[in-house]
């Protein structure tokens, strides 16, 4: 008996350990603040949030809010995770203060200053101040005229990590790598989620706003990172390889179920939808697109996250491709020292040649039309969503190109002026065994050729302009809302049913609360009475209750993939009863196609999830029918009881996209 005890026990411990993680919130409660402290930072924070609307308007003035919201944050959402913390908010509203009145001058002394600066950007998701950390070479000024490298660094897990930390840390540490003549910018990514989602947006944001401030070469940009940052690193050379000259990875994880199973001994059980939605994240099913990018990976050779770069050369010889693979003899999870020499001579000798924007062959593979471009191959249509889709194209002479395409049904071939590789005249495109004659290049050297599938022929052209279709940043799931600017529109009228009704209060005051404390901004609200044209023109509306309830959704309910009546809702093809069942749907807004229209949720991983960012991904795919009589946990917001996905043209599939 005790054999058999024994033999179960690792299973044991390790259930154990996953029931013990649901119940610790990330970030912690902060300490108590002291009253005469609380009161002293209010004082400060009054005074910088006067001079801040003094200088509404400045170009800089995200430069002096990154100070203000880091304090206020932690005063306002007990994130004072420490007691010194406290001090150091003092000192952040001191510089804040500084630079506004600097600013007031019209001065802005830390814009010329080399070493270590800390600045931000005001997003375009939520208008929130993100800031970002520069280490700025000694041998930069404003007046050189040349451009210069930028390394791009992601930062490790840290439950930690508040504005208060990263801005204290950003101003006195300068990282493990600062190569010469290079400008390093460490991105806060919106906290711990590895550069997902917002996460992912900051970092092109940061980008940017870094090329209105400094000279960068846009074909010398790397992106670099170690744990979770090796992750998002991992990411980011997987999904967008045409942009970079480099990537370097270090530790983290490349995929979902492999990597839960060797680092927790978590057995994963995702249901159909989240296993398909792996496919937007796991940088493994994207392997083949580091044929566009070198990549100088690294991992200790004790290290568990080992398993990333391993998984990653796995997939990669699938393709015919070979990892650089640097490790570290018998390090655990850090950099041995000569790894970080060997490799710095690799990426120094790769950012010194830079990046071929234009090269002649192009290797593309995608799952979702959010990632849609490889270099100068751009696709946009596919013939199944999260699938996986493939492109090859050669520029094969001076008036030919060949392209092999796999579930794909439009595309465009983009140079941009001056970089055609082919010659003015007819241009022959050999596709898929057809051929098609397009017309060649501007005389300014642009060629931006269109092909699109239909009834299995490729022709010259593209897809109907005003057809509803799945495009990119349109085409799900419900997480893509929260790509782009989004508006919280509150009901003000009575629930139809006031289950469903309580239920979807809930659900947005949660996501509300979740979405500062996981993406570090305050998401815009408004009423549905408050709902203008303009919001409608700029916003992806998430609009919560029913149809009776919120008056936005009234207005485009009979345009919308499911019906309400009084007792019912029909969704899927299947019909549940209305008084105790609620939609979750993601579709473009009958008022105005180019944008979202989101019902009852937020982003739609929760609590457990916060805990491994391997499992930071979308939950929900784009509509989903919730059983409200079951409360939200920690990973569903009550009962699924339907989930699937909308055609490529947002029509309702009746085996609900399987």
């Amino acid at each position: 008996m005790a054999n058999k005890f024994l033999r179960f026990l690792p299973l044991f411990l390790a259930a154990l350990a996953v029931l013990a993680q649901t119940s610790r919130p990330v970030p912690a409660p902060g300490v108590t603040v002291p009253e005469a402290d609380r009161k002293q930072l209010e004082a400060g924070l009054a005074r910088l949030a006067g001079k801040i609307a003094g200088l509404q308007g400045s170009p800089l003035v995200a430069d002096v809010k990154i100070f203000h919201d880091a304090v206020r944050f932690a005063l306002v959402y007990n994130e004072f995770l420490k007691s010194e913390e406290i001090v150091k908010a003092r000192e952040l509203l001191r510089e804040g203060e500084e630079r506004a009145g600097s600013l007031a001058r019209g001065e802005a002394p830390w814009a010329r200053r080399t070493g270590l600066v800390v600045r931000g950007y005001l997003s375009k998701i939520d208008g929130s101040a993100q800031p970002y950390g520069l280490v700025v070479p000694e041998s930069w000024s404003p007046a050189a005229a040349r451009s210069w490298r930028l390394d791009a660094w992601f930062h490790g897990r840290s439950e930690t990590l508040t504005e208060v930390n990263f801005l204290w840390e950003r101003e006195r540490s300068k990282g493990q790598f600062t190569p010469a003549d290079t400008i390093v910018v460490h991105l806060y990514g919106r906290f711990c989620n590895a550069n997902k989602m917002a996460g992912e947006v900051d970092l092109f944001e940061a980008i940017d706003d870094l090329k209105q401030k400094y000279r960068i070469d846009e074909n010398r940009i790397a992106v670099r990172g170690f744990s979770m940052g090796g992750a998002a690193a991992w990411h980011f050379a997987a999904h967008h390889a045409g942009l970079w000259a480099a990537a370097a990875p270090g530790a983290g994880f490349a995929e979902t179920a492999e990597f839960l199973r060797v680092f927790q001994n978590e057995q994963v059980q995702p249901s159909w939808w989240e296993q398909k939605l792996w496919r937007l994240y796991d940088a493994t099913d994207y392997a083949a697109n580091l044929f566009n990018v070198p990549v100088v990976a690294y991992s200790g050779e004790i290290d568990k996250q080992k398993q990333a770069a391993d998984i990653m050369a796995s997939y990669m010889a699938k393709e015919g491709l070979s990892l650089t693979h640097i490790i570290g003899p018998g390090a655990p999870h850090r950099y041995h020292p000569d790894s970080i020499f060997e490799i710095n001579r690799r990426m120094d000798a790769i950012m010194a040649h830079g990046r071929m924007a234009y090269p002649r062959k192009v290797r593309f593979t995608t799952y979702t039309l959010r990632y849609n471009r490889m270099k100068w191959v751009v696709v946009d249509g596919l013939e199944k969503h999260w699938e996986q889709a493939r492109v090859e194209a050669e520029v094969t002479g001076t008036h030919g190109v060949a392209v092999k395409t796999a579930n794909v049904s439009a595309l465009r071939l983009d140079f941009a002026p001056g970089a055609a590789l082919v010659e003015p005249g007819e241009v022959k495109v050999a596709v898929d065994g057809q051929t098609v004659t397009v017309a060649g290049p501007e005389s300014d050297g642009s060629w931006q050729p269109s092909l699109v599938k239909r009834g299995g022929r490729w022709s010259a052209g593209e897809p109907e302009e005003g057809e509803l279709r799945k495009r990119h940043g349109l085409q799900g799931p419900v997480d893509d809302a929260f790509w782009d600017r989004f508006i919280m529109v509150a009901p003000t009228g009575k629930p139809e049913h006031e289950a469903v009704g309580a239920w979807a209060e809930a659900e947005r005051k949660r996501a509300v609360r979740e979405w500062r404390r996981q993406f570090r901004g305050e998401a815009i609200q408004k009423a549905d009475s408050e709902i203008t044209d303009a919001d409608i023109a700029a916003s992806n509306l998430v609009l919560w209750g029913d149809p009776r309830s919120n008056a936005v959704l009234k207005r485009i309910a009979d345009k919308l993939p499911v019906q309400w009546t009084n007792d019912a809702v029909l969704a899927g093809g299947e019909r549940f009863p209305a008084a105790t069942h609620a939609v979750i749907l993601i579709y473009p807004n009958p008022l105005n196609p180019k944008k979202y229209v989101v019902l009852n949720s937020g982003f739609t991983y929760r609590e457990y999830d916060y805990l491994n960012n391997a499992r930071q991904a979308p939950k929900l795919p784009d509509y989903a029918v919730v059983d409200v009589t079951i409360p939200p946990d920690d990973r569903q917001p009550g009962k699924v009881v339907l989930g699937g996905f909308f055609g490529e043209r947002w029509e309702p599939l009746v085996n609900h996209g399987r």
